[in-house]
């Protein structure tokens, strides 16, 4: 199984990958930052409900929780209070270096794209600190799409940006909503949580 996840056939034209939780190692410190700002802003999150979400955006995390909770917060600002409090704890992100190196084995020989449920300027650089951003020609993030993971729309931009017919891409994802995303945009849907554990 996992010499099949490494080996791209051959009607496999483009590449699409996550950022959070499959090329870089950024989930605990973003969870960091969630328990910083729903403790300031007294909101419920636990954490297995956080690693459920991701590739959700922050802002529409936030307006759910202050719906389901019936809190009234600006949910485009306390998004903005998490960023910054993220922001600072990029210099720590590790890569996750069996799929980057996917990444860097295919660079050159297949176009590849990111697509994250982030915003653009944390993704690039969280990239740029890793030292792959030069690897992907397109990076699509929450703000280029209007419908989030579990909907497929921004695995099409992705593929629409790097000239790729979906069902001709393959695409890497570490959440439930991702691979549902994914398999919406009729896509083949590579797991990085199967080769992770059986990296380990």
């Amino acid at each position: 199984m996992k010499s099949k996840l490494l080996h791209v056939p051959s009607h496999i034209q483009g590449l699409i990958f996550d950022c959070d939780g499959t090329l870089a190692d950024t989930m605990p410190l973003h969870w960091r930052a969630w328990q910083v700002i729903t403790n300031k802003h007294r909101l419920h999150f636990p954490q297995d409900r956080f690693y459920s979400m991701g590739g959700v955006p922050s802002r529409d995390i936030l307006k759910m929780l202050s719906a389901e909770q019936g809190l009234a917060l600006d949910h485009l600002a306390v998004a903005r209070e998490k960023e910054a409090q993220y922001l600072p704890l990029i210099a720590q992100v590790e890569p996750i270096n069996q799929v980057v190196g996917i990444a860097r084995q295919n660079h050159g020989r297949l176009p590849m794209a990111v697509a994250s449920g982030g915003t653009r300027p944390i993704i690039e650089q969280v990239l740029e600190h890793l030292g792959i951003r030069h690897l992907f020609q397109a990076v699509v993030t929450s703000e280029d799409v209007v419908k989030q993971k579990p909907a497929p729309d921004i695995f099409l931009e992705a593929a629409r940006q790097i000239g790729v017919a979906p069902e001709c891409c393959r695409a890497y994802e570490d959440t439930d909503l991702g691979m549902q995303a994914i398999r919406a945009a009729k896509m083949e849907a590579v797991d990085v949580r199967e080769l992770l554990s059986r990296a380990a």
